[in-house]
């Protein structure tokens, strides 16, 4: 008989910091009305954090918020704006003091993804993910920084791994990621005399989101040769952010922290390399339409 692999498991962060170490803290989180951010918000939340998280769909965040506040007991707040236009932004920021008076972290999360070769992508689709996700950070950045500094507060901005390597499909999102990633460590050397970090988490194959998700075969591929045996959960990038806002990580700034389980090691395309490429139809089957 060949022996079992060890399967690591998920540990709630609970489990590890102090309940009380963000309380009197703020978050301002973009993309927090669900998925990853929203469960790092949930999780900074847990730990005495009180939050705003901004979108564009107000009847989402409007019930993720209420959803929050009620599992935490703490005050989350939906603040509609969409992060490609600086002042929807200055004015999320501007409710947010309102309401709290401060900001001290801030999650830079809000984002856009689908599959599409560079052939069978428009210029407009390419754009739009790089004016989300980049053009995004940056506005965010810019309507947050003077408030955390004030707090010598600390950013978090969500990436990927996708452009470690040539990931097919993902040339919007690899190009929109690397400029996140280049930000967020200028950032950290200009603020990091006024007090400020910057970091970024950048998540590996996450289940229960959009994205993995759409990939059949990954959904229904129960162990897929992971390093450390299993998928990803939210709550392993939530970990993660816990840690780098905390004073735990108060020499740490302008690092990127990959949350892959070192799945980054052993990375190959999720689709068939080169059939999905050349013939795109025999994949389709493959990919769950977008919602």
């Amino acid at each position: 008989m060949s022996p079992k692999a060890f399967v690591v498991p998920v540990i709630d962060s609970t489990h590890v910091f102090l309940p009380n170490i963000f309380q009197g803290k703020v978050l301002f989180c973009t993309g927090g009305g669900s998925g990853i951010c929203k469960s790092m918000t949930e999780t900074m939340m847990r730990h005495g954090a009180n939050a705003a998280i901004v979108g564009r769909k107000l009847d989402r965040l409007a019930e993720s918020a209420k959803e929050l506040s009620e599992a935490t007991g703490k005050t989350c707040i939906p603040v509609q704006a969409d992060v490609r236009q600086p002042q929807q932004v200055k004015g999320a920021v501007a409710k947010t003091i309102e309401k709290f008076g401060r900001i001290d972290f801030v999650i830079c999360g809000a984002a856009g993804n689908f599959l599409a070769s560079i052939d069978g992508m428009s210029e407009n689709a390419f754009k739009t993910v790089m004016e989300i996700d980049t053009l995004g950070t940056f506005n965010t950045v810019k309507a947050t920084l003077h408030h955390v500094r004030a707090t010598r507060g600390a950013y978090i901005h969500v990436s990927a791994t996708l452009h470690y390597k040539g990931t097919p499909y993902q040339v919007h999102v690899s190009a929109a990621k690397a400029g996140v990633d280049a930000l967020s460590a200028v950032l950290a050397v200009e603020e990091g005399p006024h007090g400020v970090r910057s970091n970024v988490i950048a998540p590996g194959p996450i289940g229960e989101t959009e994205g993995m998700s759409r990939l059949k075969n990954q959904a229904q591929d129960k162990n897929p040769g992971y390093p450390l045996g299993r998928i990803g959960h939210l709550k392993d990038v939530a970990n993660a952010t816990v840690f780098l806002f905390s004073d735990a990580a108060s020499w740490i700034t302008g690092q990127i922290l990959a949350v892959d389980g070192g799945c980054e090691h052993i990375r190959s395309f999720q689709l068939p390399y080169p059939q999905a490429l050349l013939d795109p139809e025999s994949v389709k089957h493959m990919i769950k339409p977008r919602l």
